[in-house]
């Protein structure tokens, strides 16, 4: 079945095309995609993995659909919240 494993970064987004089995978890469609030797700062074992926009608990044991879409979040630069604090203030005083 096919599957896409996808890794963004602030400049580009890496997309894999995968074929695996049915059966295949959401790790180890991330450990096939090879994305883990392309980019040192990957640690499968602790990066949070997600679905469609949807964080999967247990990559380990969270089963792939045909057609599903594996996603590597990598950590936020800044919160988005303050980012959005920082913008509103900016505008009320009236700095773009």
């Amino acid at each position: 079945m096919k599957v896409k494993v996808v890794y963004a970064k602030a400049d580009n987004q890496h997309v894999i095309d995968l074929e695996v089995t049915e059966g295949t978890t959401v790790y180890q469609a991330a450990e096939q995609s090879g994305l883990a030797g392309l980019f040192p700062e990957l640690d499968l074992k602790t990066i949070p993995m997600g679905i469609f926009g949807v964080l999967v608990k247990k990559a380990t044991t969270k089963i792939l659909r045909p057609g599903d879409r594996v996603e590597l979040y990598r950590s936020l630069i800044t919160d988005p919240k303050e980012n959005r604090r920082t913008r509103a203030e900016n505008q009320k005083l009236g700095r773009s």
